[in-house]
């Protein structure tokens, strides 16, 4: 082809492949999943893990906790008033937020490491998403009927019985979702009191607009978006296979035994009679169980949960007809491959992949568990004054302001000694308190709270390192002798010897 012909093509030399792809659409509609009701050990699974997690979140808030007099008896809550985080006997203060992020890299490993166990086994029963769009389908299977009565009723025209099941399905489901966002401020507010104060309307704003938020959000996503939102907005399916391996136990298919695929009369079959070959008889009970509507004949999908319900289809299937259970079965890539050849297959948990993750998350646990056990309850804070860094005196003297926070993370009023090392001070003095004998000051501070103290120390220059010379504040409990010191300087003249 001459070069004149590519810098002029021949207008009859245009594919029409181009105009094709300009009369696609731009996205593709979804195809409405309409999961069938199920039977069977995975399907009793999921109703396990549903009931167990559902009661989790909505009974957890009413569990009490006695802290003593002062403190909130609530056993899980988030003050956000008091800065406060209490999880039955532990309590987190904001300067202690490691703890929380703690929790979230002991979350992201222990994912990780069931991942490369059991495939996308919280996708499939612990996720939020999943276990809330149970939920919703049990209710609207429950008022419109199984799977052939729901698509019958969809493709049906508006009747009175139509709108009312439709309508009736909705309304329960936002009465599932405004449960759901009910409970959640519990878990930010004393349950019992928030309750009353949101029925009877002297609830905060942002109780209001919090449940408002969480009520839209279930019902959209648990209602509406469904496995959109597992496929879509999701971000885990898209690296879950960086966790997984050949000896992960994900949902397989035994194509070696089910295909060729076709129904039982063209395999010239009765039931009962096992055929070599062929055992799938594409009856399609797999892809009309599945909550993302995938055919998991195809191989692991992004789409895949991991839920196994149509495990339990095809074995149900596989009974009917009379041929061996497990066509498809919950199994590793390898066992699949080693009994399509006919070899012994086995199931490794422990290696290399998985000893990494157990070591990391043991490690992360290790050092929280450690810090948690070796926490003081008692915490030092020191600003000095900036402006000015210090006053001379009308005696020659310099001093110096400080502002002393004391944090008393236990439930009952502690007194505290206030001393200082690493200089003589001429004078200390605690605005509103009085020195002891020995020159100390007594801090009172309360349960479960900050003392701020404004204390004020005054050297002689001769006495002093230079400009900063340093030294140390010390606060010792008057009952357990507990005590805590912060390194801090005193500022001084530079002329200062």
């Amino acid at each position: 082809m001459a070069m004149s012909d590519l810098q002029h093509p021949d207008p009859n030399m245009i594919a029409t492949d181009g105009e094709d792809d300009r009369d696609q659409p731009l996205y593709k509609t979804r195809d409405k999943v309409y999961p069938k009701r199920v039977s069977g050990y995975f399907r009793n699974l999921k109703w396990f893990a549903l009931i167990a997690l559902l009661a989790i979140y909505w009974v957890v808030p009413w569990l009490r906790w006695d802290r003593g007099p002062t403190a909130p008896d609530q056993a899980v809550l988030i003050d956000m008033d008091l800065g406060r985080a209490y999880f039955f006997f532990i309590e987190i203060w904001p300067q202690e937020v490691y703890y929380i992020t703690g929790l979230l890299i002991l979350a992201a490993i222990g994912l990780f490491l069931a991942t490369s166990l059991f495939g996308r086994i919280w996708c499939g029963y612990g996720c939020p998403q999943t276990v809330w769009t149970d939920l919703f389908m049990l209710v609207e299977r429950h008022i419109q009927g199984d799977r052939n009565a729901r698509v019958r009723l969809d493709k049906s025209k508006w009747t009175l019985e139509k709108i009312w099941k439709i309508g009736a399905t909705h309304l329960a489901w936002i009465g599932i979702a405004m449960a759901t966002g009910g409970a959640f401020v519990l878990y930010f507010n004393d349950a019992p009191t928030v309750v009353v104060d949101v029925f009877t309307g002297y609830a905060s704003l942002a109780v209001y607009v919090t449940i408002a938020s969480l009520t839209f959000s279930t019902y959209l996503l648990a209602g509406w978006g469904r496995e959109q939102v597992c496929t879509y907005m999701c971000p885990w399916p898209r690296f879950q296979s960086a966790m997984l391996d050949d000896e992960s136990l994900i949902v397989t298919y035994e194509d070696w035994r089910g295909e060729t695929r076709g129904p039982i009369k063209r395999k010239n079959l009765v039931r009962g009679e096992v055929p070599e070959t062929g055992h799938c008889i594409d009856c399609h009970a797999c892809v009309n169980v599945c909550p993302t509507g995938i055919d998991i004949r195809d191989g692991l999908q992004m789409e895949c949960i991991g839920c196994g319900l149509c495990i339990d289809a095809c074995n149900e299937m596989m009974d009917k007809v009379g041929f061996p259970r497990d066509l498809v079965r919950f199994d590793s890539i390898q066992n699949t491959q080693l009994r399509a050849m006919g070899k012994a297959t086995h199931t490794r948990i422990i290696r290399p992949r998985t000893i990494f993750y157990a070591v990391i998350l043991t490690l992360v646990a290790s050092v929280m568990m450690f810090g948690l056990l070796n926490r003081s309850v008692l915490e030092l804070n020191v600003l000095r004054d900036r402006n000015p860094l210090f006053v001379r005196l009308s005696d020659g003297d310099v001093r110096n302001g400080y502002t002393i926070k004391v944090l008393n993370k236990e439930q009952a009023t502690k007194t505290y000694a206030l001393t200082v090392t690493g200089i003589t001070p001429t004078q200390m003095q605690v605005i509103g308190l009085e020195p002891n004998q020995d020159g100390s000051f007594d801090l009172d501070v309360a349960p479960d709270r900050v003392g701020s103290f404004r204390v004020f120390v005054s050297a002689a220059p001769d006495s002093l390192d230079g400009d900063a010379t340093p030294f140390e504040f010390k606060v010792t409990d008057r009952k357990d002798a507990n005590s805590i010191t912060y390194d801090t300087v005193f500022a001084g003249p530079k002329t200062a010897h």
